[in-house]
């Protein structure tokens, strides 16, 4: 009777094994075969790591195996399995692959098709279609929009992680519990001492220093040392953890009245400010979306505040740029003056520290947490309710969204929420963040998240006129190499603009992110469909770039740049000056966080700053959803495209005393995950 080897392999994360009943079944073109329990005697089968084969005997041969069929039925208590792969050897010795990489949980069971990536047009079979057509079904009604706060990117409607399908959950809830990781950051940083004076200030800059030591490294370092200086100052809005908002200046602002004799001890070209503007020397940074934004009032006790300054940049003859003049509220007057770097040291130093401060409130909210997580959660939901794990694109994108669901939900659940952990050390705590994005969904456009249109956007562009800027020319190497590779994988599957125009699951999942992430709105410029493989392979490049690259440049940064408390006061205690010549150092510190909000802070920017365990960087593909070989060579390429980049990358950073390294390859995971 002919006889099929059939072998499976669990997975080696934790809890992967499985004690239950595994029963498997054939589904060929000639035939089905019965179901087998699949067992080895006095052997303790599908154990974490393991990889197990069995004879399956059939009576006849089952012709071309269309489908394999798993069942997992409880034998003492119900044990979760997680399945990696099958594969099948035929009585002709043909080798055919089954992909799976799932959780089975309770009675669960699974039908997999062979690894080969299939659009619905390649399907002629019925059983291949109803397949099909039954699992997004299924997905559909486990991964289902909900709308968290008016205005927001539609989420996933799962209140808890533990409400989250198996598939999307994290493997260990405990490693990504925001409480348990706030803790133990603030243990490893020896900081629970200052935390019974919690409303009490610090006393000078020094004293900050004293919860500082456990947590410096060479760029928090020279942070502390130099994040005085107008050099450092504006270096940040090039390299920092924010530097998306800086912007060539093309003409001066009615509402920041400044003129050429106000910053004339900056300029440096013997040219007047609308001169230097002229010739693209100034650069202007604005926080017009703080204006009117609720301070946190989650704490009676003590007072916190917001501003939505100006800030006017200058790139000098050694084409660094640097601050010329800062108003720190939008509408001029006397009660609002232009502080310069002629004003007395302290003027100038509290108008900076706001600046920083504002940067941070935007870094956190938007830059971070609404244009890399919430829409990379986006594209995740409509990947699983829309493309089947058959789909090329799925088969692409799976790598990119993984975890990112589960991280976003947890957020939900305990750090973003009413009396979260984000209202504990944050002046946009209490519902200032969510007022935040609901105005910031305006700007969130597609054009804005392919990477090279937002640089020329900003006028950011030029290499010869802004030498410095890391982030642009890191980005535009990543970028590049994920469109080149993108544009490999779609023109292996489609071989014309035709095929992906009449691909009706790919359509479903742009048009689901367009409606539901972007709520329809035409001004969002996020496409309804796709109509060539030109435009496809660019939408790919955006998923996988926002979240492996754009999130990766925006998250690993903030233990080195905002550790140093007053390089990035997560709240203020007193309200912008109004006058000139009036600040102190002891009014500074006053208004800078007090002792238990600076710990908050700390922990918070450190446990976000880590790496998961295991973590799995761009390029890196260890579930092989693929098993053609061209797509298995497109992937080489790609890694060896970014193994490429990290040596371009590792040698300009030879030669820098503040190497910039958040876009390097080997330091991008593939996606949000933290």
């Amino acid at each position: 009777m002919p006889s099929y080897t059939v072998t499976v392999a669990t997975g080696s994360q934790w809890f992967a094994g499985t004690d239950d009943y595994i029963y498997l079944s054939l589904l060929g073109s000639a035939g089905c075969s019965e179901k087998h329990l699949l067992d080895k005697p006095f052997y303790n089968d599908f154990e974490r790591g393991a990889v197990d084969s069995y004879d399956v005997t059939v009576d006849e041969e089952l012709g071309e195996i269309q489908l394999v069929k798993i069942e997992k039925r409880k034998y003492w208590l119900h044990d979760d399995w997680y399945l990696k792969y099958i594969t099948l050897k035929t009585p002709h010795g043909d080798y055919i692959e089954f992909p799976c990489y799932r959780w089975l949980t309770g009675d669960g069971e699974v039908v997999l098709r062979d690894g080969r990536a299939k659009l619905a047009r390649d399907d002629q079979i019925h059983i291949l279609k109803q397949h099909r057509r039954k699992e997004l079904e299924t997905r559909q009604k486990q991964y289902r929009w909900m709308e968290w706060n008016p205005g927001f990117p539609l989420s996933i409607d799962a209140k808890c992680h533990k409400d989250l399908p198996r598939d999307i959950q994290f493997d260990s809830e405990k490693g990504v519990d925001f409480v348990l990781n706030y803790s133990k950051a603030m243990e490893n940083l020896f900081i629970n001492r200052f935390m019974h004076m919690f409303q009490s200030s610090w006393n000078d800059f020094a004293d900050f220093e004293r919860i500082f030591v456990k947590i410096s490294n060479t760029i928090s370092e020279r942070v502390m040392n130099h994040w005085q200086e107008d050099l450092m100052f504006g270096y940040q809005f090039l390299n920092g953890c924010n530097p998306v908002l800086i912007r060539r200046c093309t003409e001066l602002p009615e509402k920041l009245p400044v003129t050429t004799e106000m910053v004339e001890c900056s300029l440096e070209r013997q040219l007047s400010l609308e001169q230097e503007v002229q010739q693209g020397n100034i650069f202007i940074v604005d926080f017009e979306l703080l204006d009117g934004i609720d301070a946190n009032k989650t704490d009676p006790c003590t007072l916190q505040f917001l501003a939505a300054p100006i800030c006017l940049l200058y790139k000098n003859l050694a084409n660094k740029i640097v601050p010329i003049a800062i108003q720190l509220s939008q509408i001029p007057g006397d009660e609002n003056p232009i502080f310069l770097p002629s004003d007395a040291k302290y003027d100038w130093l509290l108008a900076k520290i706001w600046v920083r401060s504002s940067d941070f409130h935007v870094h956190q909210t938007i830059t971070h947490l609404l244009r890399t997580h919430l829409v990379s959660e986006v594209f995740g939901i409509a990947m699983y309710r829309q493309l089947p794990a058959v789909h090329p694109i799925f088969k692409l994108l799976v790598a990119h969204v993984r975890f990112t669901i589960a991280i976003n939900t947890k957020a939900r659940e305990q750090l973003i929420c009413e009396c979260g952990l984000f209202d504990k050390a944050n002046a946009t705590g209490g519902g200032g963040h969510v007022q935040m994005v609901q105005r910031a969904m305006k700007d969130l456009t597609y054009a804005s998240l392919c990477f090279p249109e937002a640089i020329k956007a900003r006028g950011m562009e030029s290499k010869e006129d802004i030498p410095y800027y890391f982030y642009r020319d890191d980005g535009l190497l990543v970028w590049e190499a994920i469109r080149m590779f993108t544009a490999e994988v779609v023109g292996i599957y489609y071989e014309s603009d035709q095929v992906v125009e009449e691909d009706l699951e790919l359509q479903d999942f742009v048009n689901d992110v367009y409606v539901y992430g972007m709520r329809g709105r035409k001004s969002s410029g996020f496409p309804k469909s796709v109509k060539s493989r030109e435009q496809l392979s660019e939408y790919l490049t955006v998923v996988i770039f926002t979240a492996s690259a754009q999130h990766a440049a925006v998250n690993f940064g903030q233990y080195d740049w905002c550790s140093w408390i007053p390089n990035a006061p997560p709240t203020m205690r007193a309200p912008p000056p109004t006058a000139k010549g009036m600040v102190t150092i002891e009014q500074i510190v006053d208004t800078l966080p007090d002792r238990g909000r600076s710990c908050w802070h700390l922990g918070a920017v450190w446990a976000l700053s880590q790496f998961q365990e295991n973590e799995l960087f761009l390029g890196m593909y260890p579930e092989e959803h693929f098993i053609e070989k061209p797509v298995k060579e497109a992937m080489a390429r790609f890694r060896k495209n970014l193994e490429a980049i990290v040596s371009v990358i590792a040698e300009r950073n030879k030669k820098k005393q503040l190497p910039y390294y958040y876009l390097s390859p080997d330091r991008i995971p593939n996606s949000v995950a933290i």
